[in-house]
């Protein structure tokens, strides 16, 4: 099954989300030669091929839901490709087979001269709003690196709430429950985002 974000842009004030396409790629790849990004997302390093085979098989697996963020000021200009102007993903993994209301949510910034700015905290409440009106999500979490204390800080004050924290992998888990007051302020600090087609 194709996702349904497939074709879908969400304009921000900050940035715009578009569906991770073959396009993004080579950028993408160039990213995750980064040690810091590597060890902030505990990923390993891939070739080019395996990244476009992973892009391949995230495009069509219907667990997952995967945008690019873009700086919304230099794409809208349209004087840049996508790749140019891109900053960094966010992705929702649909993994809990007993749990369908549940997403679990990653953003990643991956342009150093983006992070603190907003971006990640725009895309991430993009994200969250999307799975909860368009995938009918009423539980996230976020599994962040211990060492991570910036992404914490940010989900905390988009309301997540620490609920684990494994010392064998390192990391936290929070997660936010989406209450109708949740609902309404998520849908308010998104008020603004235009849905388009790519």
């Amino acid at each position: 099954a194709m996702k349904m974000n497939q074709n879908t842009v969400l304009q921000g004030k900050r940035v715009t989300l578009v569906p991770y396409t073959s396009a993004h790629v080579p950028r993408y790849h160039e990213w995750m030669q980064s040690e810091e990004l590597q060890r902030l997302t505990a990923s390993e390093p891939l070739s080019l091929e395996q990244e476009y085979e992973m892009q391949r098989s995230w495009r069509d697996d219907a667990d997952k839901c995967t945008f690019i963020v873009l700086d919304a000021e230099r794409w809208c200009g349209q004087a840049c490709a996508d790749r140019d102007c891109m900053v960094g993903d966010v992705n929702l993994f649909l993994t809990d087979a007993e749990d369908p209301t549940l997403g679990e949510i990653e953003i990643m910034i991956a342009e150093p001269g983006y992070r603190g700015r907003g971006f990640g905290k725009e895309a991430t409440l993009m994200m969250m709003s999307y799975g909860v009106r368009k995938l009918g999500l009423t539980k996230f979490e976020a599994k962040i690196g211990q060492e991570n204390e910036t992404s914490i800080c940010m989900f905390k004050k988009l309301h997540f709430k620490e609920v684990a924290a494994s010392s064998v992998f390192q990391e936290v888990t929070l997660r936010l429950d989406v209450s109708d007051q949740e609902r309404r302020w998520l849908l308010e600090q998104t008020n603004h985002v235009e849905e388009k087609s790519y």
